[in-house]
């Protein structure tokens, strides 16, 4: 069991997960729009993903501690690096008029990492970390791969945007209840400012407000209104269960793999309902 244990501790810390979630957004939003989506985007958001998510949430640490890494750190260092030099490589590849938004996504990440304005980062500045995620999230997944067409300038596709935006926010605050402890007052994070059961509520409203919009949509479908509805109580079930002690893996495995879930019964209900 223990190099299984090794195997999952990797998954989860190196970002991989979370990169597949990421990318399970994309091909929801893709088969939503009948968009194809090419593996060099596919590729950029999935190692972009984990080059992000690893400078954010190491490059401190590495910084401060480079001459005593433990070795599993280490390894996610390098692998990391490995991660980004496939991304340079896909990003040689890519379309010139994707590289707008990925600059602006790419200075995004970096300046909630980096500080920049009073030895603060996006990171840290008083109740914004969250909607910045949020705001990352559905950019990635719903603007990056659809820029350029025609689509954008429809509806719909900025209702899918305030949607994913949402849903993010919900699924981000479990972790923000879990961080409670750890956190300073400074940061202001929703559940320092509401309570963990006013954060709750908030996510419930945000979950109905996300299934209202999608009647809103000039495009209906049965499949995909059934998966979100699902994926809405998926998210409340484990919003509801969050507690300031969690399980190791409640919110960085189970909640993360929401995405996932959703990606996988959206391919179900297509078969069952067309």
């Amino acid at each position: 069991m223990r190099p299984f244990r090794l195997l999952f501790d990797f998954y989860i810390n190196a970002s991989i997960h979370v990169a597949v979630a990421v990318c399970s957004l994309v091909v929801l939003i893709a088969k939503e729009y009948t968009v194809p989506i090419s593996e060099i985007v596919l590729g950029i958001v999935f190692f972009g993903t984990i080059t992000g998510y690893n400078f954010i949430k190491y490059a401190r640490i590495a910084g401060l501690h480079h001459r005593s890494l433990a070795d599993s750190l280490k390894t996610i260092q390098v692998f990391s690096f490995l991660c980004a030099g496939f991304l340079l490589y896909l990003l040689v590849l890519m379309p010139v008029n994707l590289w707008a938004p990925l600059l602006i996504l790419g200075v995004l990440t970096f300046l909630y990492a980096v500080p920049f304005i009073r030895r603060k980062s996006l990171r840290t500045l008083y109740g914004i970390k969250i909607f910045v995620v949020g705001l990352v999230w559905s950019s990635v997944t719903v603007l990056f791969p659809l820029w350029g067409s025609n689509l954008l300038g429809q509806t719909d596709i900025w209702i899918s945007f305030t949607q994913i935006l949402l849903l993010v926010i919900v699924w981000t605050l479990p972790f923000e209840i879990r961080d409670m402890m750890y956190d300073s007052p400074k940061l202001g994070t929703l559940p320092q400012r509401l309570g963990i059961l006013g954060v709750k509520l908030l996510g419930i409203s945000l979950m109905v407000l996300t299934l209202v919009l999608e009647g809103f949509k000039d495009e209906y479908s049965t499949s995909h209104f059934l998966g979100l509805l699902s994926i809405c109580v998926v998210s409340g079930v484990l919003l509801g269960l969050a507690q300031k002690k969690q399980p190791k893996y409640y919110a960085s495995f189970l909640v993360e793999s929401i995405p996932i879930v959703w990606v996988v019964l959206d391919i179900v209900l297509r078969r069952l309902f067309g």
